[in-house]
């Protein structure tokens, strides 16, 4: 059971697969609600989409102002203190929101967990994690978080989960160096990434919606 309160949109027919997609810090489940029909997925698709909104909570970066956010975050860059417990806690809804998808009926491997900025790292190491074996992992324009607990707390059900990530070249935000580091750091403990880019700023483009619509459709056909 989780605590987190969601937008839920149901496909025409019965669900038979899920994607719960997470915001970015500051904003809410209604980031990427509207995104649905840009994905032009045929209309049989019968995939639930699950858009969590993230608890308020002071972030240190932006001088203790309370906004959403999935964990505290003291800085944007490889060096920065990383809130440890934050991540675990999210993750751990995450995980609830998962398993309330199965227990309706949804199996694991019909399930991707996408996100965006700190969302996506959330979904990175959150699918990750997860102890039984996912559709795929949507990480757009983020990082891999607190990589040294991540290399302990990882599970092999997920090894070999196909991982999208998606970046900017432009990006002031998640710097697209640290974008390629945490693409690489997960290309070297084993994963399957794809990576993509575009000439495009902390920010999601049609091209890219155009590819996300594919991949999904692809990992849940």
């Amino acid at each position: 059971m989780t605590n987190l309160d969601a937008i839920i949109t149901e496909p025409s027919k019965p669900a038979t697969a899920c994607v719960i997609w997470l915001h970015g810090l500051g904003a809410d489940g209604s980031d990427f609600a509207g995104m649905i029909p840009e994905l032009k997925l045929p209309k049989n698709h019968g995939i639930r989409f699950i858009f969590p909104h993230a608890p308020v909570r002071p972030i240190t970066l932006n001088g203790g102002f309370e906004m959403p956010g999935w964990y505290d975050i003291n800085g944007i860059d490889r060096n920065a203190i990383q809130d440890v417990e934050g991540i675990r806690d999210t993750t751990r809804e995450i995980h609830a929101i998962i398993d309330t998808e199965i227990t309706q009926g949804i199996p694991s491997n019909k399930i991707v967990l996408a996100g965006f900025s700190q969302g996506g790292a959330i979904a990175l190491f959150a699918g990750l994690t997860y102890h039984k074996t996912l559709a795929g992992i949507l990480p757009l324009s983020t990082y891999l978080p607190i990589a040294d607990v991540f290399r302990q707390e990882r599970h092999v059900a997920n090894q070999k989960t196909p991982i999208l990530m998606v970046h900017g070249t432009e990006d002031n935000i998640v710097s697209l160096e640290f974008g390629q580091h945490s693409e690489t750091a997960l290309k070297e403990m084993g994963y399957a990434v794809t990576w993509q880019t575009y000439p495009m700023a902390h920010s999601v483009c049609k091209p890219e919606i155009e590819l996300i619509s594919q991949w999904l459709q692809q990992k849940l056909a």
